[in-house]
């Protein structure tokens, strides 16, 4: 992720609330079936996974950011999101390093790599190695394991230096 757009995501973040990798709003003891939806608590805790094109996200184009459904921990930026084909939401960048933890996942067979927020462990989905450029990653993600922030949602105005390309 470019500084460009780097900056104008630290914006949102900052202004709506989302946590940041280093800064999550993790209470102990929570009560995760009280607060997630069925669905949500299927997938986030559960690692379960939705039925491809059926999630809210997968053919979704609004401009932000989207975030952890259980925590509010900032994943994705929209810019990164594209069309895969496979019916899931599917970034070829993460927002920030530290807001995904992997692990491995042997449950169809064979090694794949589980995704998960750093913040509360919930399961994101997966990620494979034939997304596009720049990266080559496909983070495929399930639409329940998703919150999303308009990026205009934006309250305050943070004055940030130009910052020279």
């Amino acid at each position: 992720m470019t500084l460009r757009h780097w900056i104008p995501t630290a914006v949102l973040v900052l202004a709506t609330g989302c946590s940041t990798a280093q800064e999550p709003e993790i209470k102990p003891g929570i009560d995760w079936s009280e607060k997630l939806t069925d669905e949500q608590f299927r997938i986030l805790r559960q690692c379960g996974t939705e039925p491809p094109f059926t999630g809210v996200f997968w053919d979704h184009h609004e401009d932000g950011v989207y975030c952890c459904a259980g925590c509010g921990q900032a994943l994705f930026d929209s810019r990164d999101k594209y069309d895969s084909g496979s019916g899931w939401p599917s970034f070829f960048e993460i927002l920030a390093e530290k807001a995904i933890t992997t692990r491995t996942d042997y449950k169809l067979g064979y090694p794949r790599t589980e995704l998960l927020c750093s913040a509360c462990d919930g399961h994101l989905g997966h990620v494979f190695g034939d997304g596009p450029e720049p990266t080559r990653l496909r983070y495929c993600i399930n639409s329940a394991a998703l919150a999303f922030l308009p990026r205009d949602s934006a309250q305050v105005v943070l004055d940030f230096p130009k910052v020279e390309d």
